[in-house]
């Protein structure tokens, strides 16, 4: 399936029916009075996230969406039925922006979340709301109202705790295969993932974790070269980024330390924040790197490169030094999962007394 994180669609809630004028007619009753019921409401729009999806390309092919309108009302005090919803299923993460204006309007970010994205318009008024004492016989009835219409781009940030960040052919796909049920292109040449595949890493009984594998970057991404650019803003809310390198590349002119240079830079240049994540060093390929020269070039690479947090020496291919990769991922994204919903419970004996006269 084509992967698709950014569609446009337009969308238009249902107009309300319009009210009625009538007056009862009944064989031998002289005075009927007003009976003209009320318009039925538009139908809504809603929009639902859901875990079995992870692209928008049903959105890229079906841009308009349209509720049904309200049924008129009609005499015998008879009500219009409103319309009928329509329910919009996205992926989780799906970023919902005015198209118009760019400001971001509602954010799905969990399994089964739903959010009214356009309000159908009310019914109108039939002629016995307008009833009376002074008024027996009100002629009087208002239309339906409009309903929302919006023109909206969905933007997808996949739900990844770990994102693996690398220059194109450094393994990260191997990686995820090695680790994860994911099952991504891989390939004995130079060869770049061309979308984000995700994999669950279980790590033992209820403890696994979410890994993201993006397309590789090449410098100059941040101003729109390769394809990495395209898909950074899945590294936005992971938790975790794991910088994968290549340490036996195919060309021996090619530097390890200035590629991870370059890619970091690329990084900060993209979004500070996103520079400032957790970032932890895996170092690839080792297998392929004689034993009496591993620990030297290790060594030599993280020097250069004046990296100061945790490093991993891994192959991917024989899986060598992945099982204390995963195991140590795993506690670092739970840690961080314990502080963001750790709650301080405030004794409320100790809590300040508000100035008086508030």
């Amino acid at each position: 399936m084509k992967f698709v994180d950014e569609a446009f669609i337009d969308i238009a809630a249902g107009d309300g029916g319009n009210g009625c004028v009538s007056f009862r007619h009944e064989k031998y009753k002289e005075f009927g009075g007003p009976n003209g019921g009320d318009g039925g409401r538009g139908g809504h729009v809603f929009a639902v996230a859901d875990s079995n999806l992870n692209t928008l390309v049903d959105f890229r092919y079906s841009r308009r969406h349209e509720a049904k309108r309200g049924e008129h009302g009609m005499g015998s005090d008879m009500f219009g039925a409103a319309g009928d919803d329509i329910v919009l299923k996205m992926p989780v993460g799906t970023i919902i922006t005015d198209a118009e204006t760019g400001e971001v309007l509602y954010e799905l970010l969990k399994d089964g979340e739903v959010i009214a994205i356009a309000k159908g318009g009310d019914g109108g008024f039939g002629n016995m709301r307008f009833k009376s004492a002074i008024n027996r016989a009100p002629r009087q009835k208002t239309p339906g109202w409009p309903g929302e219409k919006k023109s909206l781009k969905l933007e997808l940030k996949v739900l990844a705790d770990v994102g693996l960040l690398g220059m194109p052919n450094a393994g990260k796909s191997t990686l995820i295969s090695a680790v994860s049920n994911a099952r991504p292109r891989i390939a004995d040449y130079p060869f770049t993932t061309l979308h984000p595949n995700l994999g669950v890493v279980r790590v033992g009984p209820e403890q696994s974790f979410v890994v993201a594998d993006l397309p590789g970057l090449i410098e100059g991404a941040s101003e729109g070269a390769g394809l990495g650019h395209l898909f950074l803003r899945h590294l936005q809310r992971t938790r975790l980024l794991l910088h994968v390198v290549d340490m036996a590349p195919f060309d021996d002119s090619v530097d390890p330390v200035a590629q991870a240079k370059a890619l970091v830079a690329e990084l900060k240049k993209y979004d500070a924040a996103l520079h400032e994540k957790p970032r932890w060093l895996v170092l690839n390929k080792l297998d392929m790197v004689p034993d009496d020269e591993r620990a030297a070039r290790v060594k030599d690479f993280v020097k250069r490169l004046r990296f100061k947090g945790p490093v991993f020496e891994i192959s991917a291919l024989t899986r060598e030094g992945c099982e204390h990769l995963i195991k140590a991922v795993y506690q670092q994204v739970k840690a961080q999962q314990v502080a963001e919903h750790e709650t301080v419970v405030v004794d409320p004996r100790f809590v300040p007394l508000p100035p008086e006269g508030n």
